[in-house]
């Protein structure tokens, strides 16, 4: 019902904030998102906008839609907008409101799935791009505004497929925008990196056994060993951030249990036992030496414990935020003349940026969104309506900016 034709708008209400919520309504939800509906709704602000679109299925069902707005000189590296067009489950038990029925209540709070984990900015880029336009503003770079699949799940069928592309290659990108994150004070946070995601099991064999007796060298004798040690070191981590004001949670390295898995009975000692944490690793930290303090409290554990990653991102790239760099003198500048005050940050969880920057494309994650609070994959996720429609003047001025820094060392 929800993800289906134009939504009703509120006598009064600004067009763009329509355009939100029938946005929001397109349950691009995992595990079965409906693509074919957003990329419809995307084909038809590339008409309005008067801009050729393009689409490359990277993997089987899974397509990047493309937008281009030439500029006056195209041989210039380009700006590119990215946003992603899916959004995590819901439980709508604890909801206020159906999460794909974009209800605004009185106070103008939008509440939906996705309304700050990011289709508010797919909507911010686009009326800002509409705005330009309308203006009749002409940018030295083109400028593609760029919209993938799959990022809620890792990324492997999107961005991460899609950034060893030849088409990716041809968009000659020199500068990124990706998402960011709410602040619920007065300043606005910009993210110029990521913490590293490593998935990590440890397989603990031992011997096995009747539960009646003391077996020695068992699995769960390892196990509680690297459970220890594992969990010890998150604390420290912990400790670290609550008492440092210098630090901020993309600062430090989190720790996170999240499966665990062994046993055949009741009454049968186990021969082996699997232990998965959630890694989050700054980019400031030796991964090498990092991999080999896993090493260490392996063997320490016993004798065959052994480990296996599902996810070790190895990038740590991070873009400069440095006042001779013209990319960030240029979005720091735009802010500055529109009061917005930065607040400078590593993201703690993971974004497409971060198979933007292992390309060797500087990208920041920033979401225009103060006064917030970060609600991206909660219950009852929402945004008002006066914080998303600024968002939109921040964007206009940005893309702005950014789309016309004069010609840097090495470009024609």
């Amino acid at each position: 019902l929800f993800s289906r034709g134009p939504i009703k708008q509120s006598e009064g209400e600004d067009p763009s904030v329509g355009l939100f919520r029938e946005y929001l309504r397109l349950r691009t939800v995992h595990p079965d998102p409906d693509y074919d509906a957003a990329l419809g709704f995307l084909g038809r602000m590339a008409e309005e906008l008067g801009l050729p679109m393009k689409k490359f299925e990277v993997c089987p069902g899974r397509v990047v839609l493309v937008i281009t707005w030439e500029g006056l000189n195209p041989v210039l590296k380009s700006i590119l907008l990215n946003s992603h067009t899916d959004v995590v489950p819901v439980f709508q038990e604890h909801w206020k409101y159906d999460a794909f029925s974009a209800v605004k209540d009185a106070e103008g709070n939008i509440f939906g799935r996705g309304t700050q984990d990011m289709k508010c900015v797919t909507i911010q880029y686009i009326q800002a791009v509409r705005r330009l336009k309308a203006e009749g503003r002409r940018l030295l770079r083109t400028v593609h505004l760029m919209f993938v699949p799959d990022e809620e799940v890792g990324g492997q069928k999107g961005m991460e497929t899609f950034v060893k592309h030849p088409e990716f290659n041809k968009l000659n990108i020199g500068f990124a925008l990706d998402e960011g994150l709410a602040n619920p004070g007065e300043a606005f946070t910009v993210f110029y990196g990521e913490r590293n995601p490593w998935w990590i099991t440890i397989h603990c064999p031992g011997s096995p056994g009747h539960g009646s007796r003391f077996v020695e060298n068992t699995a769960a004798e390892k196990l509680h060993q690297i459970m220890n040690t594992f969990l010890g070191f998150r604390e420290k981590e912990k400790q670290r951030l609550n008492t440092s004001e210098c630090l901020t949670l993309g600062d430090v390295t989190t720790v996170n249990l999240t499966m665990l898995k062994g046993g055949v009975a009741y009454n049968v000692i186990p021969s082996e036992m699997d232990i998965t944490f959630d890694l989050r690793i700054p980019p400031t930290v030796n991964l090498q030496e990092f991999e080999r303090q896993i090493k260490a409290w392996c063997k320490e554990a016993g004798e065959d414990v052994t480990y296996e990653f599902a996810q070790k991102h190895m990038n740590q790239n991070m873009t400069s935020t440095e006042e001779k760099d013209p990319w960030w003198r240029a979005f720091s500048g735009a802010c500055r003349e529109m009061n917005v005050t930065l607040e400078k940050e590593i993201f703690p969880a993971a974004t497409d940026s971060r198979f933007i920057r292992a390309v060797g494309i500087p990208a920041v994650g920033f979401s225009p969104m103060n006064q917030t609070p970060i609600l991206l994959h909660d219950h009852n996720e929402f945004l008002n309506e006066q914080v998303f429609l600024r968002g939109i003047g921040i964007y206009e001025r940005l893309i702005a900016e950014l789309a016309s820094v004069p010609p840097c060392p090495g470009e024609a």
